[in-house]
């Protein structure tokens, strides 16, 4: 499917590195996707200095009359009842514990940059669930030529070899070499998610490997648009809102439920700055529904190409939806007997609001599937059912 409107969306170049922070052994630079008002993030990665506003307070240590107290310290009594508790049932903490060793950081290098992300441990052996865009470097580097260090969470590394890409997906598979004995996540299902439900995001925002953030489902069922390739092709999902705070290196990262589970990829950020230099959370982060993710997933490990489900047509918005330009002959929409200017309102019972929307939504189902399609056909509302086609015919 294409879009006749220009993407309101737009991929950055890789920032020039800023001075790494003392202490981080591993700096990077990132790389970013966002819109000239409002924009949405695919959050790269980046490292810590002039993106990450850290401060030092000078202090010594001396009263305000310059005389140094002697009055003694007050510490916690150490004994029985105050050591260490095991972590609440359903807590962060608990979800953290499980999560950390399942979830990995990228540095990748190519064409001469680089950048970095997450990755989430799929088998014992080494498969790691990411973004296309972290292992593309947003797109400006061959993701099969690219040199991956993968670190895991006890410290250790290893390197990294691209398996497939989706980029109308943004989904990436990394094998880890010679790696066993890891610790792979456990796949939930996005699709029993509730708003207002607890999750946990965890990934490696700035090069801070490890980093845990809590939040809820803001939303389901976001349309979310982030790139487009010269044939139109955009890169689109029907993306799970939450207000986790997710960041620059983020991408790729772990989204889980308060089980533990994995139920998204985060993969981007809203954000109100201007679209130069690195933007940071706002409470708007956005992650790729896991139940769209596991048919690419399978795909891309078998050493197929990724398919998606298609209607033959291309869209522009019109107030209401949106509004179909042209058809191709033989396609699932002309089968159905849809036509050019029509004007789709509604997916069974996903509501299309305009091109984008609908392009999320065609991206949540597989080729074959069967969908109602609500339509508006000189000002007068129909419906058709079809079966959506593939874009491997």
């Amino acid at each position: 499917m294409t879009i006749s409107a220009p993407p309101p969306y737009r991929q950055l170049p890789p920032p020039v590195a800023p001075p790494p922070y003392q202490g981080v052994p591993r700096p990077r630079r990132g790389f970013t996707a966002t819109v000239l008002a409002g924009a949405l993030v695919v959050g790269g990665g980046a490292g810590l200095g002039g993106a990450a506003l850290w401060s030092v307070l000078d202090d010594d240590g001396a009263d305000g009359a310059g005389t140094p107290t002697t009055a003694p310290l007050r510490v916690a009594d150490q004994g029985a009842g105050t050591a260490d508790r095991d972590a609440p049932d359903g807590s962060v903490e608990e979800v953290a514990a499980t999560v950390l060793p399942s979830v990995v950081a990228l540095d990748v290098e190519g064409g001469g940059s680089g950048g970095s992300g997450s990755g989430v441990v799929l088998t014992e052996d080494g498969l790691i669930l990411t973004n296309d865009h972290v292992v593309s470097l947003g797109g400006t580097t061959d993701a099969e030529s690219a040199e991956v260090t993968v670190s895991f969470a006890d410290g250790s590394t290893a390197t990294g070899d691209v398996v497939g890409t989706d980029p109308l997906t943004d989904t990436a598979l990394v094998q880890a070499e010679d790696v066993s004995g890891l610790t792979p996540i456990t796949l939930g299902s996005s699709d029993d998610l509730d708003v207002g439900e607890q999750v946990v995001a965890v990934g490696s925002p700035y090069g801070l490997d490890s980093t845990v953030t809590s939040g809820i489902v803001s939303a389901l069922d976001r349309p979310v648009e982030v790139a487009r390739d010269e044939q139109g092709n955009a890169t689109a999902y029907p993306a799970i809102q939450t207000d986790a705070a997710i960041n620059p290196g983020n991408s790729g990262g772990a989204l889980v439920d308060m089980d533990g589970h994995l139920v998204g990829i985060n993969a981007s950020i809203r954000t109100t700055g201007s679209v130069q230099g690195e933007a940071g959370s706002i409470g708007l982060g956005f992650a790729i529904p896991i139940d769209a993710v596991t048919p690419i997933v399978e795909q891309l490990r078998a050493g197929e190409p990724a398919t998606h489900a298609r209607l033959g047509i291309e869209v522009g918005t019109e107030d209401g939806g949106a509004v179909i330009r042209t058809i191709e002959d033989g396609s699932a929409a002309a089968d159905a007997g849809l036509r050019a200017g029509d004007v789709i309102t509604r997916i069974d019972d996903h509501v299309v609001e305009d091109s984008t929307a609908l392009v999320a939504t065609v991206r949540s189902y597989r080729p074959g599937d069967e969908v109602t399609i609500t339509y508006l056909r000189d000002g007068e509302q129909q419906t058709t059912t079809m079966e959506l086609g593939s874009d491997a015919d």
